[in-house]
């Protein structure tokens, strides 16, 4: 179980490198758009996330409040990704907001301590 856990945990980080890769080769273009980095990456850690409390759960008690958390902010960043797909470009403020959210939940992850982190 343990070893799921962390196959799991390396998808979920993969995600969010690939979603945050994808907005930051973008960062000085005067045009944004939804890449496929950003897409594939916020689809993949949004998955593996819920798969991962499934077996957290199995595991031990994770922390409910920090996986709610998160699990609204990718929701979110999914939904905001996968509704400006198929546009040409997008806004600069929801470029900078799909940004900030996932330096938000990468930031959750990381400072808010948990048994399993």
């Amino acid at each position: 179980m343990e070893t799921l856990r962390l196959v799991l945990l390396f998808l979920h980080i993969l995600g969010f490198a690939s979603l945050l890769g994808g907005l930051l080769v973008q960062v000085r273009e005067p045009e944004k758009r939804v890449n496929a980095a950003m897409r594939d990456g916020a689809g993949l850690a949004f998955v593996a996330g819920i798969l991962l409390v499934g077996v957290l759960e199995a595991i031990d008690e994770p922390n409910h409040m920090k996986i709610g958390v998160k699990f609204v902010i990718s929701l979110v960043i999914l939904v905001l990704v996968m509704a400006n797909m198929r546009k040409p470009s997008i806004p600069q403020g929801l470029y900078y907001g799909v940004l900030g959210l996932t330096l938000v939940n990468i930031g959750v992850a990381v400072f808010w301590a948990s048994a399993h982190a």
